[in-house]
């Protein structure tokens, strides 16, 4: 019985030694970031109340499989006044060219009531713009 165990260990062991753990499978590494233009955007509710949060949801079209969602540069303007550019990540793992849609999400949790306006990148110099009131 303890060669029965000694056996088996040592064969775990070895299946364990020679397993291939190849990162290169697993993902590929971002070469770069670049902006990504906002193509629409989805507010639910246009009133909301102060603490309250809403969820804020961006689509862009990626030009091929190696590129995706990276974040957004969300800048406080003024007090109620922000404006939204979002950036997508670029791989250079092989990929197919097939465009796609992806959605982002910006959780908009207003301390302050007023009148928020929302400028979102939407390429060049033009913007989406939605307003918020917020009771």
């Amino acid at each position: 019985m303890k060669n029965f165990f000694t056996v088996g260990f040592s064969a775990l062991v070895l299946g364990l030694f020679f397993t291939s753990c190849n990162d290169e499978d697993d993902y590929q590494t971002i070469e770069a970031t670049d902006k990504i233009k906002i193509d629409s955007v989805k507010i639910v509710n246009d009133t909301m109340d102060v603490f309250s949060i809403q969820r804020i949801k961006t689509y862009s079209t990626y030009p091929s499989q190696c590129e995706g969602f990276y974040g957004y540069d969300y800048v406080y303007n003024d007090s109620t006044l922000r404006t939204v550019t979002a950036y997508k990540y670029i791989t250079s793992g092989p990929c197919t060219q097939k465009s796609y849609t992806a959605a982002g999400q910006i959780n908009f949790s207003p301390q302050h009531t007023g009148i928020y306006t929302f400028k979102f990148w939407n390429g060049g110099s033009n913007w989406i713009t939605k307003t918020i009131v917020v009771e």
